[in-house]
């Protein structure tokens, strides 16, 4: 299984991201509106902010798309370091871990979705990091160090993926029977990509494909 099946991946992940909490982030501006004038202040300061990243992130994601890894680096780098306290930088170091990872720098891709998942302010994006994180322990046949991961996460909204997840490394394992039960898991909490899973839990031999 590879950690990054498909290019979109990532703009998936903003979409879902925005789609759980877009309407939080502008009922709170709404509210921040009806208070104090020292808090309008720092709502301003926060929201200036909130801007200056978006902005940074960007450019960041245009320079991506052209394909100028170093520049991104450097980029991705800088947003983090100055707006570590947003989901801009959760984004751009998941971006950064995917360069890595498909430039064979796994031990930088592991340090850009560990930062991900033990410093997100947001719950999701930290999940998402740790998910990634397993995988890509998987994909280097570090089982245990996968296993710990998924053992430890908070899952979240990533449930099935996580479940998904623990059966591929039981499979890898050589515990079909783990595999099997882990797959069912996923698929009775609703997986992304259930005929994925189905054929997974089929290969395991203790069910039919459907």
């Amino acid at each position: 299984m590879s950690t990054y099946q498909t290019d979109e991946e990532q703009v998936e992940a903003l979409k879902k991201w925005w789609k759980e909490h877009g309407k939080s982030i502008i009922a709170g501006a709404v509210v921040g509106l009806s208070l104090v004038l020292g808090w309008q202040g720092w709502e301003r300061y926060d929201r200036g902010q909130a801007e200056q990243a978006a902005g940074y992130y960007s450019e960041f994601s245009n320079t991506v798309r052209s394909g100028q890894a170093a520049q991104a680096a450097e980029q991705g780098d800088r947003l983090i370091k100055q707006f570590g306290d947003s989901a801009y930088a959760s984004f751009a170091a998941l971006e950064l871990a995917r360069l890595a990872y498909d430039e064979g720098r796994f031990d930088q891709a592991r340090e850009r979705l560990q930062w991900v998942a033990d410093h997100s302010v947001d719950a999701a994006l930290a999940q998402l990091g740790r998910l990634r994180l397993g995988q890509l322990l998987l994909d280097q046949g570090e089982l245990d160090a996968a296993r710990g991961v998924v053992d430890a996460a908070d899952k979240g909204s990533y449930v099935a993926s996580f479940a998904e997840l623990r059966g591929d490394i039981a499979v890898a394992a050589g515990d079909n029977a783990a595999a099997a039960a882990a797959y069912q898991e996923a698929l009775a909490a609703d997986a992304e990509n259930a005929d994925l899973v189905r054929m997974k839990l089929a290969d395991t031999g203790h069910a039919p494909a459907l």
